[in-house]
């Protein structure tokens, strides 16, 4: 079967056909964009979802989490829904969903499994790791987003041993790995708690940092400089000096601009 022509999707939520909205609240189609991403009701989707699957029993008790929360968006929902079809899962024994959700053709399910992962404890921070792969992998902008953010947690917790395995994560083949390598540890990072021990001392992150200095993806180069650009905020001294030796030893354009990134906030 080919795939369906990409859509470019709608530039306001008004602009979203009826139709589209429906196929995306129904669990059919991908999001197209961010704009289309905000649009979907989770809790419609999760329905359709659940009713799809034979488990529409795990719906009460995932809308009465979602309704306890101080601050509803499109992320807490998404923890939200993951964390508790963990617990539903658990409790009724339930081995396949995560399977169902993990090759679910909606991003958002995929977004849901990921938390799946994120915040089962019973996983060692290399099952969370290797689970988690393919999911920053994955061709939505969504999935990747969502997925570093939802083993987040459990990386900040095994911070050492998490540095060593994603540094092998660098010289894979798939863009999106090597990116997910360093935006997973950002000392700072977006839209999550800060990883003070990379804040306080960066140098744990270079076993991640040097082999992507000169990475030929944009998107990883984003984020390589990004993350520079966040442990330069409380170590600048660390940046200056990483910088002025990456630029010694690399005068590719690639590091340049990583380097122009990085030093965004020392230069202001």
């Amino acid at each position: 079967m080919s795939k369906p022509a990409k859509r470019k999707g709608a530039r306001s939520t008004k602009d979203i056909p009826r139709d589209i909205l429906e196929q995306l609240n129904s669990g059919f189609i991908e999001t197209a964009n961010l704009v289309e991403w905000l649009a979907v009701d989770q809790k419609f989707l999760l329905q359709n979802f659940l009713t799809q699957t034979a488990r529409i029993l795990y719906f009460e008790p995932v809308i009465q989490q979602i309704t306890q929360l101080k601050k509803q968006t499109v992320n807490t929902i998404n923890e939200t829904i993951g964390t508790t079809i963990l617990k539903q899962a658990a409790i009724h024994e339930d081995q396949e969903i995560f399977e169902l959700m993990a090759q679910h053709q909606a991003d958002l399910v995929r977004c849901w499994a990921t938390y799946m992962i994120g915040k089962n404890t019973d996983l060692s921070i290399l099952q969370v790791l290797d689970a988690i792969q393919p999911f920053a992998a994955d061709q939505h902008f969504g999935v990747r987003e969502i997925c570093w953010m939802a083993v987040r947690q459990p990386i900040t917790q095994n911070l050492i041993q998490s540095i060593h395995i994603l540094s092998g994560w660098t010289t894979m083949a798939d863009e999106n790995i090597r990116r997910f390598s360093t935006e997973a540890t950002r000392p700072r990072g977006v839209w999550c708690n800060h990883i003070d021990q990379l804040k306080d001392n960066p140098v744990l992150g270079l076993t991640i940092l040097e082999p992507l200095k000169s990475d030929p993806s944009k998107y990883v180069q984003d984020s390589v400089g990004n993350w520079l650009n966040d442990a330069s905020k409380t170590r600048p001294d660390f940046v200056i000096a990483t910088t002025a030796k990456w630029e010694k030893e690399s005068g590719s354009k690639e590091t340049a601009y990583i380097l122009k990134k990085a030093l965004r906030t020392v230069n202001k």
